[in-house]
């Protein structure tokens, strides 16, 4: 059974996300607050809480620096900051705070529960939406890296032909045919790239180009 405290300055929000949980067999939700005195009552209580489920901002205080008190006094506890704030900045102070998750208020109902029981565990969580605003992030820095890096070697765009292609295993000739040019030229700006690169032979090329993003 997994006690949950809920605690956020809505309180028709706490009682939705109760309605929430309170049908689930391993969910019993032991108590709900939005004031840290109440919460820290709760912490002593008979009832050890697993897991506190608690919005950023707080009556006098908010849930990032409530979080990090919280982490100090019962270690055990994992905190789940659920809240309207979405900017990645609130997901990196809540971790460094010591959360154990971050979701966003417009979560489904079944992600909120399966991030309960992750975070019970002890296992980070961040919601679907974040994530994947993350990921787009990650890849655009990925990609900007990459163009630095073709531009630092001054790699030409063709070149950047005959090396994509070369990844793709087709040979000298093939690639002639297929860029309209001489094998003859194909050879020249793929020894080109060896040097540009530093590498010793094609297979080196080739995992290189992975290695430092050129390709993807």
């Amino acid at each position: 059974m997994l006690n949950i405290i809920l605690v956020d300055d809505h309180h028709i929000v706490r009682q939705g996300i109760r309605t929430l949980l309170e049908i689930e067999s391993d969910i019993t939700v032991i108590g709900e607050t939005d004031q840290q005195e109440e919460l820290i009552s709760l912490l002593n209580g008979k009832e050890a809480a697993d897991v506190i489920v608690m919005d950023i901002n707080m009556p006098g205080t908010d849930g990032i620096t409530l979080t990090k008190q919280i982490k100090k006094m019962y270690p055990g506890v994992h905190i789940i900051v659920l809240s309207m704030m979405d900017h990645e900045k609130y997901v990196a102070q809540a971790f460094d705070a010591g959360a154990t998750a971050f979701l966003i208020k417009n979560v489904s109902r079944d992600e909120l529960l399966f991030a309960i029981r992750f975070a019970a565990r002890g296992e980070p969580y961040i919601c679907a939406e974040i994530s994947f605003r993350l990921l787009q992030q990650a890849m655009k820095v990925v990609s900007t890296a990459a163009n630095a890096t073709a531009v630092d070697l001054q790699i030409s765009s063709r070149e950047m032909e005959v090396l994509a292609l070369t990844a793709d295993g087709f040979t000298n000739q093939e690639i002639a045919e297929r860029l309209f040019t001489s094998k003859r030229t194909v050879e020249g700006y793929r020894q080109s790239l060896i040097e540009k690169t530093g590498v010793r032979n094609t297979a080196a090329l080739v995992k290189y180009a992975y290695q430092t993003g050129l390709l993807k």
